[in-house]
């Protein structure tokens, strides 16, 4: 498969420095091929990342105990991977090299379906993993992982039954604040989707993130626009899609930077949402997910991606009460793999589907 599934447990530097272990190989190669890291490399020194630093370091001490681990874990300085952890803070013109499509269906029977393609810099194909993470002060999480990115910022799911997909927001305002990626892991420590919400809603945003959040324990499903301008928490009624724009009716009017990519997609997903009825099943998520409409599909595979993004994993994340099953699918209709998110994770690790 073109991911891999690695267990992790240990305290948050730990965690931290095995997460930058495991990238270690790749990242030199990784970030001298990125333009995103090169255009990111102004920032280095720059008193408003060291005032992001600080806030994090405030506000979220535990996030920011896993990023030190990170840092050592690499073999890099702390400054730099904090400078790459806020680039989607820092950088608004030229992106941040992350996209991702997001559907939400509540099923007639009760079930809850969040569904995300995971879109990102096309080097990173075959070379992220699936990190199941076991924390001694936490639920604990499975997350995708990107070498070097905290997780969190991709899919994932806690122990605690709270499920979590990120879509990159575009917003053209700046502000001393969290990092959107840390505050995205900090959702990850969250036992409830109140608990969740609140935390992007009160927090200050230095960036701006979608989150689509969901819960065994609960039965909403919840769209948050999380940006320096605004914090936006709307309840999904039966079926929702989102690309990489702000639509919500609080928070559209901001500065923002909207891409063909990101309005074709916004466009066709919500046109295939529409569609959508009582009989719809998870498997629809999955064929949304997958369309190839268009010259910009949702599907995104195309080398000359006009953002420089592809899709590199889908995860659809079947919600009941108590259990949250999600299955990862690498651009064909059959999972490569399965998990029961809830199960402890000393248990026997998952068989490929």
């Amino acid at each position: 498969m073109p991911y891999k599934y690695v267990r992790i447990a240990g305290n948050r530097r730990q965690v931290g420095v095995a997460l930058g272990k495991l990238a270690r190989p790749l990242m030199a190669t990784y970030l001298d091929q990125s333009a995103t890291w090169k255009a990111l490399r102004p920032w280095r020194g720059h008193p408003y990342l060291d005032e992001l630093g600080e806030q994090a370091r405030r506000a979220l001490p535990a996030v920011w105990d896993e990023l030190e681990g990170l840092a050592e874990g690499l073999g890099m300085p702390l400054a730099d991977v904090l400078l790459w952890n806020c680039r989607g803070d820092l950088l608004h013109s030229s992106g941040s090299g992350d996209g991702c499509t997001s559907v939400a269906l509540k099923a007639a029977d009760g079930t809850r379906w969040i569904g995300h393609n995971e879109d990102g810099d096309p080097f990173l194909y075959g070379r992220c993993h699936l990190v199941d993470v076991a924390l001694d002060d936490a639920p604990g999480y499975l997350s995708f992982y990107y070498p070097g990115s905290l997780p969190g910022h991709t899919f994932g799911a806690n122990r605690a039954g709270l499920v979590q997909t990120i879509n990159n927001l575009r917003t053209r305002l700046r502000q001393r604040g969290l990092p959107r990626m840390l505050l995205a892991r900090a959702v990850l420590d969250c036992a409830t989707l109140d608990e969740a919400v609140a935390l992007l809603r009160d927090a200050p945003r230095a960036g701006g993130f979608h989150h689509t959040l969901g819960s065994a324990a609960d039965a909403r499903i919840f769209s948050v626009e999380a940006t320096p301008g605004a914090a936006s928490a709307q309840e999904i009624g039966t079926r929702y899609g989102h690309a990489n724009h702000m639509v919500h009716q609080a928070s559209r009017g901001q500065s923002q930077i909207i891409t063909d990519s990101s309005r074709e997609r916004q466009r066709r997903i919500e046109g295939i949402v529409d569609t959508w009825s009582p009989a719809t099943i998870g498997a629809d998520l999955l064929t949304a997910l997958h369309d190839t409409e268009g010259e910009l599909p949702i599907l995104r595979t195309d080398p000359k991606d006009p953002d420089g993004e592809n899709t590199l994993a889908t995860a659809i994340f079947e919600i009941g009460d108590g259990e949250v099953t999600l299955r990862v699918y690498d651009r064909k209709a059959k999972a490569d793999i399965v998990l029961d998110v809830m199960n402890d994770p000393d248990d026997p690790a998952p068989e490929p589907a």
